[in-house]
């Protein structure tokens, strides 16, 4: 039988209910963000240390969603549910079931059976039985995978911390990254902050500057009150430019929301214009940077702060030819507004 059997018509269904639909959603997430990496290493959307640390945090969030597959796989009680908003990701809570699984992992195994007693049983339904394995059996084999396999740590939270980095860009001293799955917007976002810093050793001011950036900047809000809380907070930190990436929509066969290019993906998929596994994937940059400085507070106990300037948003579409083409051909005021033209990515290519 093939997948189109086991996927529903584009605008029926947020959930994926069938270990087939978990394989191509993979799939189509894995392919994307990897040819994003690519492309935007190609044409220098961001430089050699913001790539760098872009590449981990998608790696994080692939690893974590590949998690979820392992979790449903034959789970025929609970199905993992794309997101509603225009995001094409899986909604931010099963991450966070994804963080309390493991964390109750020991319990868990040990409602399950043996692994040597699991697998001679299976061994016995298939060879000695010729008859195929329970439901039940494979989901508890599944089950045993994905607690003793996927590693807490390198899953996607709402909240990711980098590490501070020396470096030469923007006349800055030092940089520092972060991440975080915005729950209003159901995506992820990068950001890095270009600073200078007044004392004598950045490691003594390090734990200050992670727990400000945790409480002033895990969420998508204007970028001057972002800047503003962290150099109120921050009074050694002196920002130079801060950025934050919008990673998505990621526009699929999955995704369920009202953005003009998913809706057209989604229409064109159903009348057999475009594949299956047709997508686009957008990315936002949004920019601020300091422009000079200003005092507050009493006579006493004065600040200096810095003065922001935002510039205008950048705003990108990575997609495969054929894709590009039904774009243009269909809604081109949609392509017109990008900051530049899309970046031509590799399609999927179908499976054997």
């Amino acid at each position: 039988m093939s997948l189109e059997n086991y996927i529903v018509t584009p605008l029926d269904s947020a959930i994926l209910d069938s270990k087939e639909q978990y394989a191509f959603y993979f799939k189509i997430v894995d392919h994307s963000f990897n040819q994003l990496i690519k492309s935007i290493i190609k044409n220098e959307i961001c430089n050699e240390q913001e790539t760098v640390f872009f590449r981990q945090y998608t790696e994080l969030l692939i690893y974590s969603i590949e998690a979820l597959r392992v979790k449903y796989l034959f789970n025929e009680e609970d199905k993992m549910k794309i997101d509603l908003t225009e995001s094409g990701f899986p909604n931010y809570m099963e991450f966070r079931y994804l963080v309390n699984d493991l964390s109750l992992k020991n319990e868990y195994l040990q409602k399950l059976p043996k692994v040597a007693e699991l697998k001679k049983e299976i061994l016995e339904t298939l060879f000695k039985d010729k008859e195929p394995v329970s439901k039940v059996k494979l989901h508890q084999a599944a089950s045993i995978i994905y607690y003793t396999t996927i590693d807490k740590r390198f899953i996607f939270k709402r909240f990711i911390q980098g590490k501070i980095i020396q470096t030469k860009e923007h006349n800055a001293q030092f940089l520092v990254s972060w991440s975080f799955y915005d729950i209003t917007y159901n995506r992820p976002f990068i950001c890095f902050l270009y600073f200078d810093y007044e004392g004598k050793d950045i490691l003594d001011y390090k734990t200050k500057i992670y727990e400000t950036l945790k409480i002033a900047a895990d969420r998508s809000i204007n970028m001057d009150t972002i800047a503003y809380l962290i150099d109120k907070k921050l009074p050694k930190v002196h920002p130079k430019r801060l950025k934050k990436i919008d990673v998505g929509p990621l526009h699929n066969i999955f995704a369920k929301d009202e953005n003009i290019l998913t809706h057209t993906i989604l229409e064109n998929i159903s009348n057999k214009s475009l594949d299956m596994n047709a997508f686009c994937l957008s990315l936002t940059i949004e920019e601020t940077y300091s422009k000079g400085t200003f005092k507050e507070g009493s006579f006493l106990n004065k600040q200096e702060l810095q003065i922001w300037e935002i510039e205008k948003q950048k705003k990108y579409l990575f997609t495969s030819h054929r894709v590009l083409q039904l774009l243009y051909d269909k809604i081109p005021e949609a392509i017109n507004i990008l900051t530049a033209a899309p970046f031509v990515v590799e399609r999927i290519k179908e499976s054997k």
